[in-house]
């Protein structure tokens, strides 16, 4: 059993950044491809990026390219997903997530989700 925590979230203004972090227990994070989600109000989660289980690729979703990155550190069995350039429709409740295969489509584990506001 693997449980996520994820921590960093806050109010940032547009243009600002933040960090999320997710920390892993019960099994080193390269064991799963890692990946984060977000929801915002009305909509359903998507996928924001995805770490593989090597930790050697990654993918990210066409409107976070090139403003996000999603980074694993095993020393801290830590992922983080580093915003730059927030904008205000990033608001969204932010999950991290598990999966024991090689695709994050339906995680196996989540975390309780951090809130992330972007003000105008």
């Amino acid at each position: 059993q693997v449980q996520l925590v994820e921590s960093g979230g806050g109010l940032v203004q547009a243009g600002g950044s933040l960090r999320l972090s997710c920390v892993v227990s019960g099994r080193t994070f390269r064991y799963y491809t890692m990946g984060w989600f977000r929801q915002a109000p009305g909509k359903d989660r998507e996928l924001v990026a995805r770490l593989s289980r090597s930790g050697g690729t990654t993918y990210y979703s066409d409107s976070m390219k090139g403003r996000f990155t999603i980074s694993g550190d095993s020393a801290k069995n830590t992922v983080y997903l580093q915003m730059n350039s927030l904008k205000p429709e990033d608001t969204a409740v932010y999950y991290c997530a598990a999966d024991i295969g090689f695709d994050i489509t339906t995680p196996d584990y989540w975390g309780q989700g951090t809130q992330v506001t972007v003000s105008s």
